[in-house]
């Protein structure tokens, strides 16, 4: 499922309408000023649009048989242009699974960034990496809001099977830059946010103003061009009258 319409994805994967639509949290698709890196033309929109909430909001998913699955949740920070700005963390059934997940800092803004997190059912029993418990069918995929700004997913999907069958993205479409920023910047701890870091259609600008070239010149310049006109003018004036 994806914020927005169904889509199916170049690998073939299909998502369906995000079925939180007017029942929690808020849908964007602030990313669309956005090229987002990593990703095929045909598959800008699931990094595009997104759902956030200013709580903690989830998603149940019918897992119908046991088997191997892979939770895959995408990403883009679109958004903020530093790390430690938006933090959260991600459980499944009540149990967190990724913590402290902070996109910026992982691979920087506007590039596309994946989640994996296996799993196995079998004999109602849900088994993740470090613990198990007891499982009536109901996958609980829970954003959880920490305090540093809201939980947000754009797309996820499960798949029957392991990591290895995950189609993943495509790593050498990250720019230098941004991969550099993402590594050498240290994450700092936030411990508030204010509501002017929520994400608003109306707070953005292509840059500062710029100020007024001529403001700053002096305006005794302009007289010159005038002063130079009389200074020729009298010597001519003169020599007409002689004649």
């Amino acid at each position: 499922m994806r914020s927005g319409r169904a889509h199916i994805d170049d690998f073939g994967v299909h998502y369906r309408e995000d079925p939180l639509e007017g029942v929690i949290g808020i849908s964007s698709d602030y990313g669309k000023r956005f090229i987002i890196e990593r990703v095929s033309p045909s598959d800008q929109i699931l990094y595009q649009t997104e759902r956030y909430h200013t709580k903690s909001f989830e998603y149940e998913i019918t897992i119908p048989e046991e088997g191997d699955y892979v939770l895959v949740l995408k990403f883009s920070e679109v958004y903020f242009n530093a790390p430690g700005q938006k933090v959260f963390d991600v459980a499944l059934n009540d149990k967190v699974v990724i913590k402290h997940l902070d996109i910026f800092s992982l691979v920087g803004h506007g590039v596309a960034h994946d989640e994996y997190v296996p799993f196995r059912v079998q004999n109602s029993m849900l088994y993740l990496k470090s613990f198990s418990i007891h499982f009536n069918g109901k996958l609980k995929v829970r954003f959880i809001h920490i305090g540093i700004d809201n939980p947000k997913v754009n797309a996820l999907y499960v798949l029957r099977g392991t990591v290895e069958d995950v189609p993943r993205l495509n790593d050498a479409d990250i720019s230098v830059e941004k991969r550099s920023d993402s590594i050498e910047t240290v994450i700092e701890e936030v411990d508030h946010f204010s509501d002017d870091t929520l994400e608003s259609s109306e707070k953005y600008a292509s840059g500062p103003k710029l100020q007024d070239p001529y403001a700053q010149q002096d305006q005794s310049q302009y007289l010159l061009p005038f002063l130079v006109i009389l200074a020729c003018f009298f010597p001519i004036l003169y020599c007409l009258c002689q004649m």
